[in-house]
């Protein structure tokens, strides 16, 4: 039979990432927030705010602003690239991993099974000999 101890794979997987890849997982999650939405509209906001009272760097219509905005969709796209293919390689390697598990699973329960028709002959060699004893 398999050895019965849990494997944690998660923990496992974790720790061959490189370091690109879980500034990649790290930039994901954290762009997919509510509290970076809601950062990033304050951000927005405290800029026009700022360039529109008093002496300014950034005039309206925001020009600097714009081009900031241009250059974090570009990283955006790139990073959001990045993760859906780490997440894709993620779900590739758990299901192959799900696969082994199911193997091994199956491959102990024929074990098990074997084992019962092993003793259901002996309960029934068993019973025999009780019966002969009756009589």
């Amino acid at each position: 039979m398999t050895n019965l101890t849990p494997k944690n794979w998660h923990a496992d997987h974790a720790a061959t990432l490189t370091r690109g890849q879980r500034a990649a997982d790290i930039m994901r999650n954290g762009m997919g927030s509510w509290p970076f939405v809601l950062g990033f509209v304050a951000f927005m906001a405290l800029w026009a705010f700022v360039n529109t009272i008093g002496p300014t760097w950034d005039r309206y219509p925001f020009i600097l602003l714009n081009l900031f905005l241009s250059m974090l969709a570009g990283l955006q796209g790139a990073i959001l690239l990045i993760a859906a293919k780490r997440q894709d390689a993620l779900a590739a390697a758990l299901s192959q991993h799900d696969y082994d598990t199911n193997v091994a699973a199956k491959k102990d329960i024929e074990i098990l099974l074997e084992i019962n028709r092993k003793q259901l002959v002996i309960i029934q060699e068993l019973q025999q000999i009780l019966k002969k004893e009756k009589v």
